[in-house]
């Protein structure tokens, strides 16, 4: 079952890389009591993934966080080191934070995980956009595709915020 605009987050642990090395950070830590944009993708260094969906999100953060937005966050089914690995070579900085769901639980959680096993990928998550408020989601927006990325895209989410 996929989740729905109205529907809470569910409870789970991602990680993200800090100074120190990989950490954990729950969903009620990044959701509870903020306005979040979290957004998805199938892989990080994946050709859509790098060249439109996560740098619209950095070019677009002061835009996006100017609308009340608390963080950006960036979700791949990887762990913590490829996504800080990715965050320093796409210059995310501390415009998004890039969040590791190295076993899929979450992605799983949602209803959004994707089997891209057929192509050497195995269990990843379907790309799309969210606008979650004190953990309830607001906006969801869904590709049809894994090589989209206009319905999930910062463009997208700007117009929703």
């Amino acid at each position: 079952m996929t989740i729905n605009v109205g529907d809470k987050i569910p409870e789970s642990t991602l990680m993200h890389m800090t100074e120190k090395g990989p950490a954990p950070i729950t969903t009620a830590e990044l959701f509870g009591g903020k306005k979040v944009v979290l957004f998805a993708v199938p892989g990080a260094f994946t050709p859509t993934c790098s060249n439109q969906h996560l740098p619209g999100f950095i070019e677009k953060a002061g835009a996006i966080k100017a609308k009340g937005v608390d963080t950006i966050a960036c979700l791949s089914v990887n762990d913590a080191f490829v996504m800080g690995a990715w965050g320093k070579d796409r210059n995310a900085g501390d415009k998004v934070l890039m969040l590791a769901d190295g076993s899929g639980t979450f992605s799983k959680a949602l209803g959004l995980d994707l089997d891209l096993s057929k192509m050497g990928l195995g269990l990843r998550s379907k790309r799309y956009s969210m606008l979650v408020v004190d953990g309830v989601v607001k906006q969801l927006n869904i590709e049809d595709a894994p090589s989209g990325a206009v319905k999930s895209g910062a463009d997208t989410m700007l117009t929703q915020l």
